[in-house]
């Protein structure tokens, strides 16, 4: 991940992504993996989603994207 990112707390939004994921037991069908610079730096932390790029990602927004984003695209 890039530099500007883990500045702007990608490390957290990760951690509480994988924690949901987990809680979720998602495991089988959701990726979670680092990339290098999507180029959005001055947004804030970037999370992709299928095609879709979400800027600005802050620890108090990572929940409602998870809702929104993430789990009507899962089986449950």
């Amino acid at each position: 991940m890039g530099s500007a990112c883990h500045l702007k707390g990608s490390a957290e939004v990760i951690r509480i992504l994988k924690d949901l994921i987990a809680a979720y037991d998602l495991g089988d069908q959701v990726t979670l993996a680092g990339s290098f610079c999507q180029g959005h730096c001055t947004d804030g932390v970037v999370v992709r989603v299928g095609e879709e790029l979400i800027t600005g990602v802050s620890r108090d927004q990572v929940y409602d994207l998870f809702q929104k984003k993430i789990l009507g695209r899962c089986r449950l």
